[in-house]
């Protein structure tokens, strides 16, 4: 054999060993370096969002007590992103949709593509194994990730994502500091209509010039609000994302934060056993949709529920439970087609024998349907955009509405939630707070029954006012003494869970359908055992 032929064989050995022989990418990058914090400015606060590609410092200028979000990612070099372009041309076209539903689509593509990545990482050119991370990272970040903006996804403490056009800072809206400005924007109409029509298309629905409003829901429930390139906005597409815990808030937790309390949460799910109305007020992000959900969980196990909503924001644990959407039009200009809307489920769901329908925010019409079956003696539950009870009676009487002042008391009870600012541990913190719980005895008639005290952060009953606990009272039989007592019992029960640390809202709910099926029996199971075991502990020596 010629000596050139034998050193090519040796070479092409050397190169398939190496393929076999070479380790998985298992090094770990090394952490980023802090990004210069803007003149003027000190850090603040700062945290991984995910270790070690992204971290996020929280800034703040002493002299103007203005913060900022400044977002410090991992970013690629130009050998880096040579190489991230064609890498990502192969991953297209190579991962195979899962023949299966997946419930982890990031792990299902991180595993892809790392097989992918070993097998051409040789012929796209060498890389240290860092470098081959942050790609993978850009990857998944871009592909099945929210792409630019999928570090703030990944950041708990953000409610809402703002973005308000070209060339205009994205803003957050942070638990802790409220709405504060960020580092990251779009330099141009392209970047930015790329990602939108990508979060559209992740949602499932279709945004154009035609078309160019566009409310949905993204994985995770988290609301999309899109006004698209510059059709009905001159500075270019803007967009907003209402952000959703993966763990929805229980009862527990709002009682944790201070939204409800303890007597309150008891109050409600004794009305709610009793098929009462209930219609939750309040302004934007308030709390409005989160304390209807927690309130939901305590509904009584085996009801029908229907949720009717616009976009699905509402998780309940509840087996028969069915959730309906409403559906925009397909046509265009006068030519409706296809458009389901919320009047439509409402009446819709009627068929179905609801024992609670739930509407997620009432606008329109539909609220005169929505008391059409509280009249038909179906429970109901809804929000509604209003800062106080007389504000909300006076839209639900005026078109389009239209509810006529007759139909008004069928909503047994109206609570108003609002988010306050409240000086805790020497600093001034956004809280939400249930302001007052009113029963509407008759048109203009109300009896409030708890009224939240500013000065003590406390919630003051006045069950003596209910009327709702007299209509019980006559409906199973027992006196309004006795009522007040099982408010108690319920309260105990509440406050147990919390020492117990049970605030997952599934875990809530399985309390509470046990008690319902056997309230003595469970509660003597909780506190009377626990009173002889706290008997036993202090007569020992």
């Amino acid at each position: 054999m010629r000596l050139s032929a034998k050193l090519k064989n040796i070479k092409n050995l050397r190169i398939a060993l190496n393929l076999k022989r070479r380790p998985r990418i298992t090094l770990v990058p090394p952490p980023a370096p802090p990004k210069p914090v803007p003149r003027g400015f000190k850090i603040v606060e700062r945290y991984p969002l995910y270790e070690p590609f992204v971290h996020v410092a929280i800034v703040q200028n002493p002299s103007t007590g203005e913060f900022k979000y400044i977002l410090d990612e991992l970013q690629l070099d130009d050998l880096e992103r040579n190489i991230y372009n064609r890498i990502l041309d192969i991953l297209l076209s190579e991962i195979e949709s899962p023949k299966e539903e997946i419930t982890d689509p990031r792990k299902f593509f991180a595993n892809e593509a790392r097989n992918i990545v070993d097998k051409y990482r040789i012929s796209l050119g060498w890389l240290p194994d860092v470098s081959w991370y942050k790609i993978l990272y850009h990857a998944e970040r871009d592909l099945v990730g929210f792409g630019k903006i999928d570090p703030l996804m990944r950041d708990p403490n953000i409610e809402d994502v703002s973005c308000d056009g070209v060339e205009k800072p994205v803003y957050v809206w942070h638990r802790k500091y409220e709405s504060i400005e960020s580092n990251l924007r779009f330099s141009n109409d392209d970047e930015l209509d790329n990602t939108v029509v990508k979060l559209v298309h992740m949602a499932g629905k279709h945004v154009s010039s035609a078309f160019p409003i566009v409310d949905a829901s993204l994985p995770g429930k988290h609301r999309l609000a899109v006004c698209y390139r510059r059709e009905v906005t001159p500075f270019g597409t803007a967009f907003t994302i209402r952000k959703f815990r993966e763990d929805p808030y229980s009862m527990i937790d709002l009682i944790n934060l201070g939204t409800f309390s303890e007597e309150m949460a008891a109050y409600f799910w004794l009305c709610l056993e009793n098929h009462a109305s209930i219609m939750v007020l309040g302004g934007t992000a308030a709390g409005k949709t989160t304390a209807l959900n927690s309130l939901a969980c305590l509904i009584k196990p085996g009801s029908k529920i229907i949720t009717i909503e616009e976009t699905a924001e509402l998780n309940l644990p509840h087996e028969n439970w069915v959730s309906l959407i409403a559906r925009r039009s397909y046509g265009l200009g006068e030519n409706i087609t296809g458009e389901v809307t919320l009047f439509d489920l409402v009446k819709t769901s009627m068929r179905h024998r609801p024992d609670v329908l739930i509407v997620g925010e009432v606008r329109g019409n539909e609220a005169y349907v929505l008391f059409q079956a509280l009249a038909t003696g179906h429970g109901g539950m809804c929000t509604m955009h209003a800062e106080n009870l007389d504000s909300a009676v006076k839209r639900l009487t005026s078109k389009p509405m239209d509810i006529a002042p007759s139909y008004i008391p069928l909503m047994n009870i109206v609570l108003s939630v609002q988010r306050v600012q409240l000086q805790k541990q020497g600093e001034r913190r956004v809280n939400r707070r249930v302001l007052s719980v009113d029963e509407i005895a008759a048109y203009e008639e109300y009896r409030n029954t708890f009224k939240w005290k500013a000065a003590e952060d406390e919630h003051q009953p006045f069950l003596d006012n209910s009327t709702m606990l007299s209509y019980i009272s006559e409906r199973v039989g027992y006196s309004k003494k006795q009522l007040i007592k099982e408010i108690e019992r319920r309260k105990n029960i509440l406050h147990w869970m919390r020492e117990q640390n049970i605030r997952s809202y599934k875990d809530v709910a399985a309390i509470i359908a046990e008690y319902c099926i056997r309230p003595k029996e469970f509660y003597e199971k909780i506190f009377v055992n626990e009173e002889v075991e706290a008997v036993a502990t202090t007569r020992r020596p």
